[in-house]
């Protein structure tokens, strides 16, 4: 089954808990904290393994979970990190981060890999809190939450050669013809139900791949058909291959064919027609094949070649210009840089890391770092609390209150915690 879209939630694993812990031995009464460290949660890696061609192993996944790193132990042991969950991918993978719209990775080289949800760090024990004021610490920090992602998996086939058509005008006669791929072949619609690659060889040795891509027909790109599920493979193609039945053996005008494809072409995404193009007269030993070649070589520019698949004749010739072509046209992103987080500038996000609004009798504080500390504070002392309390003020949280209203008593909430306020 070809599955070429996948959308799925990923959770990096949590980090190990610090320990807190304390030296103790017959004759070292002060033997100070002796808590080690936790271990780092595992990462969620994406990375392309050549050997596949679809997405099915991904198809039935809506959650892919990471583990958590081993917690810190006494002794000044640190816990273990986790080990990394490693998802393969075939080469033309492209990764979105649902939330944001922008493309995390596009995996189009062998071996390419991507972090796509970073592991929780370990959370420290009592001798890495330790300082000079206060050396032996009675308090220990949880492991950091992993990166939560929602996120879209797109298989977009890496080929030099698109080719496309309604159905029936011969496309999988075509490739069958030139290359090693055997698609299903019969004289109905949509005999072709996902799209074949092949490799293709000219008799002068040179090599490219084509993609048959199948379903397309009038409302392909508004979801008509099979079109809108394969139109994507189209966009990291080099060349577009138009093949026309010149026959007209379903008495379809060859001219009108040609219009419906481009039509849907450029609606699905106009930057498709800006490839260079040819058209692939195909069928050209039946009856009326000459006589519509005439009339459509007079109303299209683009230039065209006449073959009978079947009887594989002008195929050779066509093969040889797709590889001048290839030739001379150079392999393009195909995203800008501006779509990539990784080339987000910070500047976008907030300046203020929380937000505070009153519902009801509670102030309600929300913002990822302030969830983060909640989280990765473990309540077990006046230590803790003291030490949550004080980096709650030195981010403005405090003082954003007071200027809100906040009254010695209230009520503050960070996610399911309630705390009394005080000056």
């Amino acid at each position: 089954m070809f599955i070429d879209e996948v959308v799925l939630e990923v959770v990096a694993g949590s980090g190990g808990n610090g320990c807190m812990a304390f030296r103790r031995e017959k004759y070292v009464p002060m033997g100070g904290p002796y808590g080690g460290n936790g271990g780092k949660g595992s990462d969620i890696i994406f990375k392309v393994d050549e050997g596949l061609n679809t997405l099915i192993d991904l198809r039935y996944q809506k959650v892919i979970q990471g583990k958590k790193g081993e917690n810190g132990l006494g002794k000044g042991k640190n816990g273990a990190k986790a080990t990394d969950v490693v998802i393969k991918v075939p080469l033309g993978t492209v990764i979105t981060d649902l939330d944001t719209g922008f493309v995390i990775a596009d995996l189009i080289k062998k071996d390419d890999e991507v972090i796509v949800a970073k592991g929780g760090r370990g959370g420290r024990g009592n001798i890495a809190l330790a300082t000079k004021t206060n050396p032996a610490p009675k308090l220990a920090e949880n492991g950091e939450p992993g990166e939560v992602r929602k996120i879209k998996i797109e298989l977009k086939l890496l080929a030099d050669v698109g080719l496309v058509g309604l159905p029936s005008v011969g496309k999988s006669t075509f490739i069958s013809k030139i290359s090693a791929s055997k698609p299903k072949i019969a004289a109905y619609h949509f005999t072709t139900l996902k799209p074949n690659l092949g490799v293709v060889k000219t008799k002068d040795n040179r090599s490219f791949v084509v993609a048959d891509l199948p379903g397309l027909i009038k409302g392909a790109s508004l979801g008509e058909g099979l079109g809108d599920q394969f139109l994507k493979h189209v966009e990291r193609t080099r060349v577009i291959a138009h093949i026309i039945d010149i026959g007209a053996y379903e008495n379809r005008d060859p001219y009108d064919d040609y219009q419906v494809i481009n039509n849907e072409l450029k609606n699905f995404n106009p930057k498709i027609l800006e490839k260079p193009q040819i058209v692939i007269a195909n069928k050209m030993d039946l009856p009326n094949a000459l006589e519509n070649l005439e009339k459509l070589k007079e109303k299209i520019s683009v230039p065209i070649y006449p073959i009978s698949a079947i009887n594989n004749e002008g195929i050779d010739k066509v093969l040889i210009v797709l590889a001048d072509m290839l030739d001379n046209i150079k392999k393009e992103p195909l995203y800008e840089k501006e779509k990539f987080e990784s080339h987000v500038l910070y500047k976008f996000k907030e300046e203020q890391p929380f937000t505070i609004t009153k519902e009801g009798n509670a102030w309600v504080v929300k913002g990822d770092e302030v969830e983060k500390l909640l989280k990765m504070t473990r309540f077990t002392s006046d230590e803790a609390f003291l030490r949550f309390s004080n980096k709650l003020r030195k981010m403005g949280i405090d003082e954003k209150l007071q200027e809100l209203g906040v009254l010695e008593g209230d009520t503050v909430r960070i996610l399911d915690f309630e705390f009394e306020y005080k000056n």
